[in-house]
């Protein structure tokens, strides 16, 4: 990473209480490198400029720790793609204990590189389909906190996502400019998969205009055997 990026990269972490050590930069460098030389080949991400990817993709993800619950040990990443905000959450905080969910086998093969290759203790990248892996016992109702970032509409990132989460930890949304209409529609699904919305915040990312908000839902009962259904349901039928 040049060093112009690498400053990017500590100034745009330090907007958000974060520092950022040269150990972890050297981490978000290799990491850029194998997205870039990954992508050649599969389609993780059409922002491959490492400017633009040290503050859409790695700033973007670590603007989640300001509503990471204090004593958060266990994250899932739910739909990660090329592993954000997974990985960089990994790489700021160690003590993580991180599972990242992909539904395609090429992209879990670039996590498991990644995470190899940067020797990353504690996380695991797993093939599958969140409404088959919410139903497991050792997945459910097992996280301190479930995150998302812009996978589907929220009412459908609900049932996905709940399920995961304990009674008393969090689903952490991470959205784009317009959520207002989003939010309207998932009343009913929040309440039936046992959440609330605790928190709804709008920021703009440090070095650019990009408008993001931050949906903060937190678990207050138990989400019903019913749900997640099965495969594909969800996104056909969302709970309006």
């Amino acid at each position: 990473m040049i060093s112009e990026n690498s400053e990017l990269l500590k100034s745009g972490a330090a907007c958000f209480g974060i520092h950022i050590s040269e150990q972890q930069v050297n981490l978000f460098s290799n990491y850029h490198e194998r997205l870039i030389e990954w992508n050649e080949k599969i389609n993780l991400t059409a922002i491959t400029e490492e400017r633009e990817v040290v503050i859409k993709h790695f700033i973007d993800s670590v603007s989640v720790f300001r509503f990471l619950p204090e004593g958060t040990e266990t994250v899932i990443d739910v739909g990660t793609g090329a592993g954000f905000p997974g990985i960089p959450m990994k790489i700021v905080q160690d003590s993580l204990k991180v599972t990242l969910l992909d539904s395609l086998e090429k992209r879990i093969r670039f996590l498991n590189t990644v995470i190899t290759e940067n020797q990353l203790s504690e996380i695991q990248a797993i093939h599958g389909r969140a409404e088959d892996f919410a139903r497991e016992k050792s997945h459910r109702e097992h996280y301190d906190v479930g995150v998302a970032r812009a996978v589907a509409s929220l009412p459908v990132l609900c049932e996905y996502i709940l399920p995961f989460v304990r009674i008393g930890g969090y689903f952490i949304a991470m959205k784009g400019s317009e959520v207002q209409k989003e939010l309207d529609e998932a009343g009913k699904a929040i309440s039936i998969l046992g959440g609330r919305v605790k928190k709804v915040e709008h920021f703009t990312l440090p070095f650019d205009p990009m408008e993001r908000h931050i949906i903060l839902i937190e678990k207050i009962r138990q989400t019903p055997t019913q749900y997640p259904r099965k495969s594909g349901k969800p996104t056909k039928s969302p709970l309006l």
